[in-house]
């Protein structure tokens, strides 16, 4: 069979498989269901060690809601259903039988980014060549979590290659945002936020090495932490670019509150992997002082945010000086340096691995500009930057143009060697010099991005990129929702007026054809970052907590998506 008919049979078989195992699902029921859906992971244990739920009660309701999901945004990829009605059934019979739970996990349903390999199941990433292949073993974070009685019910849809920050590829299709069909859920962890979204899972697990984890978290309005990468295990979690460690992939959890954040960690924290490459450090619960520093600044000099991602910071440092802390505002000098350094190491290779996984897949227009460099004959990628440059005064589309380029042993070193002093002159220009506790940032620049505007915009990732090339934990919190009449761009905005890229400015937010559209937006979630000092993950978390706290009620968490 050709590769052609074998891709179209594989596309086939998958989504048929994916559909079979759906429709075991009991139809959702919101009397009966919406009690265990509007309940946080955490208190899900604590129902259930109350003895007033079981874990098979529980479980079907999660079940129900994730056909609702799926036939909302597209976000499933394996189907778990049995094996976790099988898994359930034992938990409950179990506890009857002792009183005791399992572990801290008990009983809360549970999603997986598809990358983690899972006994019995394919980890396709959407590769069409990768179909029907079941992993033989549990990746390590798969089988702590089963080991502490979570039940995984399903895997989610990712990002071809997950280098964009858009869901789609060839075996399983596009995923969309639950708060609107026409935008991104986001990625590379994209079909996780979504599931999360509409509550079709009480917890989940991404990963991060540009913002994979934190961007649709933001896009869908949820909750997630990147940790220090290492900090949890990566051990049977696939990549198509396996050996590239220039910028370490951190894994995450992504949930619907910030105690499921923290359950997660004290969780999972700490116990080695057996190829001992993560670090063993145990859950430190950390004490804060009673007033924090906060640093905060409103656009990582790449590129202008929107007014929506601005109001967000803006009404996030207002609440925390309503509760006494502090905020003071910098301007992150090194966010361009540490951009350029980043696609300086992605490009070494000039994506020959990450795009050889293709194979006779098409490739995704998501894709298009970031991997466009190193296709180019060295004259034409100068000429377009000198035309940027000179015509446009675009120095920032030009300095990071040149850099997108195939790159000899010599110069990629250098570039590792440039990685670092970006993370020594952040340290010693940040954190040294103002003392800060965390760092409030933009997540993103828009709200989030309708499908195919990827494709010239996926520099925008630069502000998370910033904080994978420096490994900072980042904690993400939604803020609050694009308002079409509030989130207006100003009449008199000018494209690179505060030395940003005028092309990327112009593209976002000038002319009909303007991605930033707060009209067709509004409702959309926007979510701010949270950052520390590396290693200080729990410190994160509980600045987390101090900043969800002092924003209050404000339509996000479990039972906070309704269905049309």
């Amino acid at each position: 069979m050709g590769s052609s008919a074998q891709r179209e049979a594989n596309i086939s078989s998958k989504r048929s498989a994916r559909e079979k195992a759906l429709a075991s699902a009991f139809v959702y029921d919101a009397e009966t269901h919406a009690q265990f859906l509007k309940a946080t992971a955490t208190e899900i244990v604590e129902r259930i060690g109350a003895r007033e739920w079981t874990a098979s009660q529980v479980l079907e309701a999660y079940i129900a809601r994730v056909v609702v999901a799926q036939g909302k945004t597209n976000c499933v990829t394996e189907v778990l259903f049995e094996d976790a009605r099988k898994q359930a059934n034992e938990l409950d019979k179990e506890f009857e039988s002792t009183g005791k739970l399992r572990g801290p996990l008990h009983g809360i349903p549970m999603s997986f980014k598809d990358q983690y390999e899972i006994t019995g199941y394919d980890a396709t990433i959407g590769f069409t060549h990768w179909a029907n292949k079941p992993c033989t073993k549990n990746a390590f974070v798969v089988a702590q979590c089963r080991k502490a009685g979570a039940v995984i019910i399903v895997k989610t849809n990712v990002p071809q290659t997950m280098f964009a920050f858009e869901c789609s590829n060839a075996l399983w299709g596009r995923t969309t945002n639950p708060w609107g069909d026409k935008f991104t859920c986001g990625g590379s962890s994209g079909g996780e936020a979504a599931l999360l979204a509409m509550d079709g899972s009480a917890l989940g697990v991404g990963s991060d090495i540009g913002g994979s984890l934190r961007i649709p978290t933001s896009y869908c309005g949820i909750y997630a932490l990147k940790p220090s990468a290492d900090r949890v295990s990566g051990n049977g979690a696939r990549g198509c670019n396996p050996g590239y460690e220039a910028i370490r992939v951190a894994y995450g959890p992504m949930g619907r509150s910030v105690k499921d954040c923290e359950l997660f960690c004290r969780t999972i924290f700490g116990e080695q992997d057996p190829s001992h490459q993560n670090i063993p450090i145990p859950y430190r619960p950390a004490e804060l002082p009673s007033k924090l520093k906060f640093g905060y600044y409103f656009s990582d000099q790449m590129v202008r945010s929107s007014p929506a991602n601005v109001r967000a910071i803006q009404k996030t440092v207002d609440a925390l000086r309503l509760q006494g802390h502090e905020c003071i505002e910098f301007l992150p000098s090194l966010s361009k340096e540490a951009m350029n350094t980043f696609v300086g190491l992605a490009t070494a290779d000039g994506y020959k691995k990450m795009l050889s996984t293709l194979e006779s897949d098409p490739k995704e227009s998501s894709l298009f500009l970031s991997t466009l460099g190193p296709k180019l004959p060295g004259f034409v990628r100068s000429l377009i930057g000198w035309i940027a440059q000179t015509f446009l005064g675009d120095s920032v589309f030009s300095e990071l143009f040149s850099e997108a380029r195939s790159k000899s042993v010599t110069e990629f070193i250098e570039f590792a060697d440039r990685r670092n002093r970006v993370n020594q002159a952040w340290y010693r220009e940040v954190w040294d010099q103002y003392d800060f506790d965390g760092i409030i940032a933009p997540v993103q620049a828009l709200p989030t991005i309708p499908h195919g505007a990827c494709a010239v915009l996926s520099p925008l990732a630069a502000s998370t990129i910033l904080y994978n090339v420096i490994d900072s934990p980042v904690g993400i919190i939604p803020v609050t929702r694009v308002d079409a009449t509030t989130d207006k761009v100003s009449s008199d905005f000018v494209p690179g007026a505060t030395g940003g890229s005028t092309i990327f400015e112009k593209r976002m937010y000038v002319g009909p054809e303007a991605v930033y559209d707060p009209k067709a937006m509004e409702g959309i979630p926007v979510g701010v970052q949270i950052v520390g000092r590396k290693w200080d993950d729990e410190k994160v978390l509980a600045m987390m907590r101090v900043v969800d706290d002092a924003l209050g009620p404000r339509g996000f968490g479990p039972g906070s998506w309704k269905q049309d």
